[in-house]
C-alpha cells in the first residue's frame, strides 16, 4: 500500500490534477490500496476542510478500482471522531488512526481514546504506531485489548522491531492484521508473518514494490529479497530529511508532481539531492 503525498503548487494549495495522475499510476501499476492523508500526505498541516476535500477526491478520482484508507487520527479524540466521519461519509474503505501525539497519554488512555473512535464511527480501523513522531507508543498488550474491538481491523507499526511484529502477532486474533511501517524492515516484516507494508518508498517505486511485496507475501524469500535489493537505497534515502521531504522532491525530479510544500516543511537540502538521485538510478526510477 501505498502511503500517498498530497500533490501541492508552490503556493502550498492542493494540486488535484496531479493527485489523479498519481492514483492512475498505482491503479496501474498494481499497488493494493492508497493511504490517503497520513503523514506522507501532510495530514499535520492541511486544515479540516482541506483533509476531508483531499480524502473524498481520492476516493472519487480511485472510483472503486482501487481501495482508499483515509488518515483520521488526531491528539484530540474529539477531532479523530471528526475526521473519521467525514472520512466514512467521503467513502473511503477504512481509516488510520495514528496513536495520539504530544499528549504523552497513558496506555488506558490510548485504549480509551481508540474504543471511543471505533464506537463512534462504525468503519473499519487500523491503528498506526509510530513512536519516533508521537513520543507514544502502543504496546503490544493495548494493541491485544483493542483488537477485540470489532471494527479495529489492524495496525500500522512502524517502529521497526520485527521482535515488537512477532509479539503482537502472538497476541491477536488471526484476522487481526500486521502493516510494516517501515520500508527498511518491511521485507522482512512480511516473510516473518505480517500482513503487508504501508510505503513510502512506494510513492516512487510502485511497480517495483508490488512485485516484492507479492514475493514477500507468497513466502519466496530468495526472490523477495532479489526484488528488494535494487530498492534498498530509496528505504534509506527517503529518509535523509523527515518524511515527507524527499520523497516529494523525488516525485517533483521525476516529473510527476509540482515542488510545493507546506512550512514548516521546506523542499529538500541541496547536499542530499545527488545521493538520492543515485538511489532513484539504482532504482531504476530515473535516467
Amino acid at each position: 500500500m501505498v502511503a500517498l503525498v498530497t500533490p501541492m503548487f508552490a503556493d502550498g494549495s492542493v494540486d488535484f490534477d496531479s493527485l489523479s495522475k498519481l492514483i492512475e499510476m498505482h491503479i496501474e501499476s498494481g499497488t493494493s490500496a492508497i493511504v490517503s492523508m497520513g503523514t506522507t500526505g501532510e495530514s499535520a498541516t492541511l486544515d479540516m476542510d482541506e483533509h476531508c476535500e483531499v480524502m473524498r477526491r481520492t476516493v472519487e478520482i480511485a472510483a472503486g478500482r482501487i481501495a482508499v484508507i483515509g488518515g483520521t487520527g488526531s491528539n484530540s479524540t474529539t477531532e479523530a471522531i471528526q475526521l473519521t466521519r467525514c472520512a466514512q461519509q467521503g467513502g473511503v474503505d477504512a481509516c488510520l488512526l495514528v496513536a495520539p501525539y504530544y499528549n504523552k497519554p497513558t496506555q488506558e488512555g490510548l485504549y480509551l481514546h481508540h474504543q471511543s473512535i471505533a464506537e463512534s464511527v462504525d468503519i473499519p480501523q487500523i491503528l498506526y504506531n509510530v513512536p519516533g513522531r508521537t513520543v507514544c507508543d502502543i504496546l503490544p498488550e493495548t494493541v491485544a485489548r483493542l483488537a477485540q474491538i470489532p471494527n479495529i481491523v489492524g495496525i500500522k507499526e512502524a517502529t521497526g522491531s520485527l521482535e515488537r511484529m512477532r509479539e503482537i502477532l502472538s497476541r491477536v486474533p488471526d484476522d487481526f492484521d500486521l502493516y510494516s511501517g517501515d520500508d527498511q524492515t518491511g521485507v522482512e516484516f512480511m516473510l516473518q508473518g505480517g500482513h503487508g507494508v504501508i510505503s513510502v518508498t512506494n510513492n516512487v517505486a510502485p511497480k517495483a514494490m508490488a512485485a516484492v511485496c507479492d514475493a514477500a507475501l507468497g513466502g519466496d524469500r530468495d526472490k523477495a529479497m532479489e526484488l528488494n535489493r535494487p530498492l534498498e537505497g530509496l528505504h534509506s534515502h527517503l529518509f535523509l530529511e523527515a518524511n515527507p521531504i524527499p520523497v516529494k522532491w523525488a516525485l517533483h525530479e521525476m516529473g510527476l508532481i509540482p515542488e510545493g510544500i507546506r512550512l514548516p516543511l521546506t523542499p529538500l537540502s541541496k547536499e542530499f539531492h545527488q545521493p538520492l538521485r543515485k538511489a532513484m538510478r539504482t532504482a531504476g526510477v530515473l535516467s
